[in-house]
């Protein structure tokens, strides 16, 4: 049994929330990289590896030996076409690997919404126990959009968004700068940007709002 065949094998065995957690590890790293490298691909076989680094988000460099590795693999064939410019071709195994890929980002993406709505409604509970009424959701991206839609199911106050980005409008709210706080009244700000808790929280200190009043879902909290 090849080692494929074994991984899928031992996926379809697993209940649901062990698949979806292998599903989380796996898409969280290489799996999002490669759907990312392999759907571009397909879009267009003469994309050029700037391009490709710039929607990873990594260096030139890495992106040569991502491509690489997918050729090794099959899922892809890199040819010299004329004037010297590489060519993609997305190979029928390489197809599949993208079908089977989009399918775990799917329950990836499924599993992880879940996972932060419950965690938004834990913190959220929490918070009203101990009086908490007023919110100001601090970010603007989809965990922002999820904390506004458990707010209205809680009968929570939306004072305001702010954000550190220069954004006119989300979700047809104004977005502030966090130095509107300072005018704002509230009983709390909910951190909704994960990657970035600990720098909104440095960001809040300057502007003197104490932890007491900070919501986040991050493992700091």
């Amino acid at each position: 049994m090849t080692l494929r065949v074994a991984l899928d094998s031992k996926l379809l065995l697993c209940s649901y929330s062990e698949r979806s957690a292998w599903n989380y590890n796996y898409m969280n790293l290489q799996g999002q990289r490669d759907l990312l490298l392999l759907t571009e691909v397909e879009r267009d076989g003469a994309v050029t590896q700037r391009s490709l680094a710039s929607k990873l988000g990594v260096a030139l460099g890495l992106t040569n030996l991502y491509l690489k590795r997918l050729a090794r693999k099959g899922y892809i064939k890199i040819t010299t076409i004329p004037s010297h410019r590489v060519r993609y071709l997305l190979t029928p195994q390489g197809f599949t690997e993208k079908s089977r890929l989009t399918y775990l980002y799917m329950e990836y993406s499924l599993s992880h919404y879940r996972e932060m709505r419950a965690r938004l409604r834990e913190t959220l509970s929490h918070a009203v126990k101990k009086g908490t009424k007023r919110v100001v959701v601090y970010g603007t991206g989809e965990l922002a959009e999820m904390a506004y839609l458990s707010l209205r199911e809680m009968h929570m106050t939306l004072v305001g968004f702010v954000d550190d980005n220069q954004q006119e409008a989300f979700l047809s709210y104004p977005v502030w700068p966090p130095e509107a706080l300072s005018e704002w009244e509230f009983d709390a700000v909910l951190l909704a940007d994960i990657g970035r808790t600990v720098r909104h929280r440095e960001m809040l200190g300057r502007y003197h709002v104490p932890d007491v009043k900070i919501l986040a879902l991050g493992p700091s909290v």
